[in-house]
């Protein structure tokens, strides 16, 4: 790939830092990075990581929209109830998380987060204006509560008021450090969107390892590796596991209500391969335009397999793409084919209905 010389260091469970001597890549391959949402930017939803203060703008959280992901969640609900089905709905559940699962693999490129907009995180007011004498909007509200308590009658007969003073003393305290949170998150959101504006590389990492953009892929069992030369193009290797994805065999109800199962068709599995590995490769380019200021991305989709000269299996590129954001935005992702899709961009795909993916050379970064 022209990287040059390169180390990689392991900075958390499946997380490896890798460093070379003109690039800087993450490589993110482990689950658990969540959000939490507030609203004090006002009525936008905003997510927010525990000690960063970075926002990621969304139209109404993380949720996955698409009818696969909301068929998903139904399923899951069902599964809870498993124990009490009768044996014709379990059959019933088996199929339709047979059926929903390779909706989901078709589904995948339709998923993306709204773009943050880095420019309105920057100029964003503080929560107050500390450095003039303001106090926060916790502190106001607790002193509030403060200065207007009135013991009732039954605090003054059982000689309680000397302790819930405290008790609201202790909450002003509480609503003060609360503030104060408040206050250096916004300092942080400021200084990460002004570094992501001005292009700094390790920024994007971080940017990267904690919104974990990707994370519903991560479930599937696939892994990223991200590098990065210039602030506008980013190079990223996309292990598949196909295996791990596509079913190996299909599954329907006969008539009497019982599962049949059959082998997969080659053709079948490989067409279902194609599209998945394909429709992963044009979701992982929306989510990095959404998150950075990014105007191209090269994606290296690999896979295992085994090399019949050694008999050992090996690591090799099946799809690589040069996708730009101006060509992608123009795409109809309700309605395109994704393996048809790209065609739109620069590619290397060696890829045939009755034997799937063969190796392939990578694209070069220009």
């Amino acid at each position: 790939m022209g990287f040059g010389f390169r180390k990689s260091f392991k900075i958390a469970p499946g997380v490896r830092l890798n460093v070379g001597s003109k690039s800087v890549g993450l490589s993110a391959g482990v689950k658990g990075l969540r959000y939490s949402v507030n609203s004090r930017t006002g009525s936008r939803m905003t997510a927010s990581i525990p000690g960063t203060g970075i926002y990621y703008t969304t139209s109404g959280g993380r949720k996955r929209n698409t009818p696969a992901y909301n068929r998903q969640r139904e399923i899951q609900a069902r599964q809870k109830e498993m124990d009490r089905l009768d044996a014709l709905e379990q059959a019933a559940l088996e199929v339709d998380l047979y059926e929903n699962k390779l909706e989901r693999i078709h589904s995948i490129h339709k998923e993306a987060d709204e773009p943050i907009n880095w420019i309105k995180v920057r100029s964003a007011n503080p929560p107050y204006h500390r450095n003039e004498g303001q106090i926060g909007f916790h502190e106001q509200t607790a002193l509030e509560k403060l200065q207007n308590y009135k013991p009732n009658l039954i605090s003054k007969l059982f000689k309680q008021s000397d302790k819930e003073l405290e008790n609201l003393k202790n909450e002003v305290i509480e609503a003060r450090q609360r503030d104060e949170i408040d206050y250096r998150s916004w300092e942080r959101d400021v200084r990460i969107a002004t570094k992501v504006i001005e292009g700094d590389i390790d920024t994007y990492f971080e940017v990267i390892q904690e919104f974990n953009p990707l994370d519903d892929l991560l479930e599937f069992g696939s892994s990223f590796e991200f590098f990065a030369e210039d602030s506008k193009t980013m190079e990223i290797e996309f292990d598949v596991h196909s295996d791990t994805v596509v079913p190996k065999e299909q599954l329907s109800l006969t008539k009497t209500g019982k599962v049949s199962t059959k082998q997969m068709p080659k053709g079948k599995y490989f067409d279902i391969q194609q599209d998945y590995v394909c429709s992963c490769l044009l979701r992982i380019a929306r989510d990095m335009f959404a998150l950075l200021p990014l105007d191209t991305v090269y994606i290296h989709a690999t896979e295992t397999m085994m090399d019949t000269s050694t008999g050992y299996n090996r690591k090799i590129t099946i799809l690589s793409v040069k996708i730009e954001k101006r060509t992608l935005n123009k795409l109809n992702f309700d309605k395109i084919d994704c393996s048809d899709a790209m065609q739109n961009f620069i590619h290397h795909m060696n890829f045939k209905k009755t034997a799937g993916f063969s190796e392939v050379d990578r694209l070069t970064i220009d």
